[in-house]
């Protein structure tokens, strides 16, 4: 049985924002951020709606819950995310001085691991949760869309 409110569960959360960006024909890449328990930010990829390639998950959760907060800092929170963190987001983190990022599956060619990014000295990352559901669905994503060209 799942424990309520543990990494599990905030990922859950996060792939229901990764299916609404599927539904909406973005890449399926969901986030929420959390503090004490409570989600105070959820997103999802809105690169083709918003026509701007920063749209990603991570960045639409950090404006949000910094906009929940009143500040720009994130510190004691952790963001949720079904993708590990591109280089861009991960600047955008190192800069919110986010406590804690969890990620389900990683981002062998483009994640923030192998391009050596650089996170804030107090954040910590966490890697794997949920990690087979959440590649499943990038996977299906790029497989449907190269049957559609």
């Amino acid at each position: 049985m799942i424990e309520p409110y543990d990494d599990t569960y905030f990922m859950k959360m996060a792939l229901q924002e990764a299916n609404n960006a599927y539904e909406k024909g973005e890449v399926p890449i969901g986030a929420v951020i959390v503090i004490e328990n409570r989600i105070i930010a959820r997103a999802h990829n809105l690169t083709e709606l918003l026509n701007d390639v920063t749209a990603h998950a991570e960045m639409q959760a950090i404006t949000a819950a910094a906009n929940f907060l009143g500040g720009k800092y994130l510190t004691g929170c952790t963001l949720y995310v079904t993708l590990e963190p591109c280089q861009m987001c991960a600047g955008g983190l190192f800069w919110s001085q986010i406590s804690k990022i969890v990620y389900g599956a990683r981002d062998e060619q483009r994640g923030c691991i192998a391009l050596k990014s650089k996170l804030h000295p107090k954040t910590t990352m966490v890697g794997g949760v949920l990690a087979e559901e959440s590649s499943r669905l990038v996977k299906q994503f790029f497989i449907e869309k190269r049957n559609l060209n």
